[in-house]
């Protein structure tokens, strides 16, 4: 399974084979008409104003360039440098720079000024487009729901098609990081991790995705659960029995189980072992993700442990 992880790495053309001269150019006043007008009546068009000298267009550019690549054909970018044509910079009441317009049936419906994060920049195309799914979304969903059915190697054929057009992709890595644990290559999983720089390691998907290999790892170490059991049946206090039930019951798929345990030993003892149960508590939930249900109802119970 090949990942790639630079994010600097030259990045090929737009995903769905759209030629890029046709999704981004530069435009003038005299062109306006045919290079945005026309062309939102049937797509929508963002316009990005900028000029040379302004910094924080040199920090949005960029950032805006690679969403409309990676929205292959949804919508199209043109941008128009406020220097050379500062007639239709008047025109459409441009006051501040960078200024960008989201255009659709022939005129503006959306904007916004000064160089947002990428992540509400993409809301912003969502907004134009509808909230359709771009190709990249649309292999994104269909590769986890590969590896949801077990088939891993379909899975990661999709991440890795992602990630060649977008080698930063948190979604993609944390995808494929996910396939080497259901393959049990903890080899792989360990280059790809230790080769992540700290900003993408800190993105939800992937840590999520680090949290739930590091998991796995200690769910493999444990032993038999039925020992265990017997354990806590002759001493309910039991603690380490207890943590390491948790963990091959999270091992073996149990996770409701094992959250039961590791709150069950919070409760009887929140500083065992330096809050072990809840350390671990908080690796499981970062693995769930913030949305999942047992995530969700985990840590409310565990709130009221500690503060009861």
């Amino acid at each position: 399974m090949a990942l790639i992880l630079d994010p600097t790495a030259p990045q090929p053309g737009p995903a769905g084979g759209a030629d890029e001269g046709d999704l981004i150019k530069d435009s003038d006043t005299a062109n306006f008409m045919a290079d945005v007008v026309e062309p939102s009546m049937v797509t929508p068009v963002i316009v990005d104003f900028w000029a040379p000298w302004c910094q924080p267009c040199k920090q949005l550019g960029p950032a805006i360039e690679k969403l409309v690549r990676n929205a292959g054909g949804l919508v199209r970018l043109v941008k128009v440098n406020v220097d050379e044509n500062r007639e239709l910079a008047q025109q459409l009441n441009i006051q501040s720079i960078p200024a960008v317009f989201g255009f659709s049936q022939g005129r503006p419906v959306d904007g916004f000024t000064g160089a947002l994060p990428e992540g509400q920049i993409k809301s912003f195309i969502d907004r134009l487009t509808g909230g359709a799914k771009t190709p990249i979304e649309s292999v994104l969903e269909a590769a986890f729901a590969a590896l949801d059915e077990d088939d891993a190697a379909l899975a990661a054929e999709g991440f890795a098609q992602v990630l060649a057009q977008d080698p930063a992709n948190p979604e993609a890595i944390g995808g494929m990081i996910r396939c080497f644990i259901a393959t049990n290559d903890t080899d792989q999983a360990n280059d790809v991790i230790g080769r992540l720089p700290p900003e993408l390691k800190s993105q939800p998907p992937i840590a999520a995705a680090i949290a739930a290999f590091e998991l796995a790892q200690q769910g493999g170490e444990t032993i038999d659960a039925g020992d265990l059991r017997q354990r806590l049946a002759s001493d309910e206090n039991d603690h380490a029995a207890r943590f390491d039930l948790a963990m091959a019951l999270y091992g073996g798929g149990n996770t409701e189980e094992a959250i039961d345990e590791l709150i069950e030993l919070v409760r009887r003892n929140r500083d065992w072992n330096d809050e072990a149960a809840r350390m671990q508590l908080i690796k499981i939930f970062d693995a769930l993700g913030p949305s999942h249900a047992l995530c969700v109802t985990g840590r409310r119970r565990l709130s009221t442990v500690l503060f009861s």
